[in-house]
């Protein structure tokens, strides 16, 4: 089974779709029964996650009907569709509204991501915002890019690498327990600056585009990374998780940082993350 450029550029065209019609129509103007908690406060779906998942998985089984697709809200009703990603032949990942509760309290940081994997390997991404209209799209071997909804297309860097007091970035301790939580925030101001934007889709973007230097995450599930990392990976930057082991699609564990060249990843791990 085999993904072309034409698939992609159908693959995009499903994403636009799918924020037209599922998810801005809903921005702004969410009654309080199209939001629903799943773990917590902060953790919530609404009715655009759901119905932009719906209609990206339904035209993704119709071009590719024997591929594995992997929808964040449908996880919980088949666990092991994630695990299955090592191996599929060709598989889709989507996060239908990546910052779920800024899309919910109304704040535009959020976005459409989709990954495409194969035998293995992540071959090709989508971080769309369906604000702006804008879009990160990248394919192995062949770059990062910017596609403006204007039509103007530009190829994205990450930054340059800088000592650790000039770095920008995020390092996302939601998820961490104790005492990593309140280790990493104290070490965090050996930075410039950091961030906390509550979406991956947006993190990713600010990396891949060199407006930040590193971003981190201790939780991996796979449509919050895949596409992501595969967009910083092509537009020069290099990712691994916590213990310096590549990322690989199905894994889930183990914590990931993404910096411009392995020794700014180095100096992330060792003053940021600490023993």
């Amino acid at each position: 089974m085999t993904f072309s450029d034409t698939d992609f550029d159908h693959l995009m065209t499903i994403v636009f779709e799918a924020a037209a019609r599922e998810i801005l129509p809903r921005f702004r103007n969410l009654d309080a029964d199209d939001i629903s908690e799943k773990t917590s406060a902060v953790d919530l779906v609404t009715q655009a996650d759901l119905l932009a998942e719906q209609h990206i998985t339904s035209a993704l089984k119709a071009r590719f009907p024997t591929a594995l697709i992997v929808g964040e809200e449908a996880y919980e009703a088949d666990r092991s569709v994630v695990p299955a990603l090592a191996d599929a032949e060709l598989g889709f990942i989507i996060d239908p509204v990546d910052g779920t509760f800024n899309f919910a309290a109304g704040l535009p940081v959020f976005g459409t991501m989709v990954g495409v994997v194969a035998n293995g390997e992540t071959i090709a991404s989508i971080i769309h915002d369906p604000v702006l209209g804008d879009t990160v799209t990248a394919m192995k071997g062949s770059g990062t890019f910017l596609r403006r909804k204007t039509g103007q297309v530009r190829r994205l860097s990450v930054a340059a690498a800088a000592p650790l007091k000039e770095m920008t970035g995020s390092i996302s301790w939601a998820h961490m327990d104790e005492p990593d939580r309140s280790r990493i925030c104290s070490n965090l101001s050996k930075t410039r600056i950091a961030f906390s934007l509550n979406c991956s889709a947006y993190e990713y973007w600010m990396a891949a585009s060199g407006k930040w230097h590193f971003i981190g995450h201790s939780k991996l599930m796979p449509w919050d990374h895949l596409a992501g990392v595969l967009a910083h990976q092509e537009a020069g930057g290099y990712t691994a998780k916590f213990d310096g082991a590549p990322y690989r699609p199905g894994e889930t564990g183990g914590g990931i940082i993404s910096a411009p060249d392995e020794d700014s990843w180095r100096m992330i791990r060792r003053e940021i993350i600490g023993a």
